[in-house]
């Protein structure tokens, strides 16, 4: 056995396949998101996204990850902010429409601008304004690292929850 100081320099070969790695990936529950911010021709731009995690209290940091051929890449890439709307139960059907590819996304959402200009969704469980602080590129996607500016939450508000490739609601145990 190798000492721990004396540990391999790079990883080994994965022993799975990627539909391995995705099924063993959905066992971890997530909340859901829409990530929004506005293209540089003020366009409205949003995703749904489940790859949300808080980074640290001070500064106030979180992050999220994009696939690196998004087409909504050269919009969150170049743009300095961005919301992350963190979504209710009742709100599954948006979390779906903004997951297709759907021509308009925001066709019919109820919506308001945030301080930077990113849309930010009615009813949602919690909302972050950020400023996109870093990017960092990890296989193939780009991490987003965001310093929030402005958050807000809806007091008892259930969240929608991702698992295992289905929507589920928050129930007591």
């Amino acid at each position: 056995m190798t000492p721990p100081s004396q540990a391999a320099a790079q990883a080994r070969s994965p022993s799975f396949s990627s539909v391995e790695f995705r099924a063993a990936l959905g066992m971890f529950a997530t909340g859901v998101t829409i990530v929004t911010a506005r293209g540089a021709d003020g366009t409205l731009v949003g995703l749904t996204a489940n790859s949300f995690n808080s980074v640290s209290l001070s500064p106030p940091l979180v992050l999220w990850s994009l696939a690196r051929r998004a087409g909504s890449m050269p919009a969150f890439r170049a743009g300095s902010h961005y919301a992350i709307n963190i979504l209710a139960a009742e709100q599954h059907a948006l979390a779906e429409r903004f997951a297709s590819k759907v021509g308009d996304r925001f066709a019919g959402v109820a919506w308001q601008e945030g301080t930077a200009g990113a849309p930010l969704i009615e009813g949602a469980a919690a909302v972050f304004e950020c400023f996109n602080r870093s990017r960092y590129e990890e296989g193939d996607h780009v991490i987003f690292v965001g310093e929030v500016e402005r958050c807000t939450h809806r007091a008892g508000a259930q969240p929608l929850i991702f698992h295992g490739g289905r929507y589920y609601t928050e129930l007591p145990l």
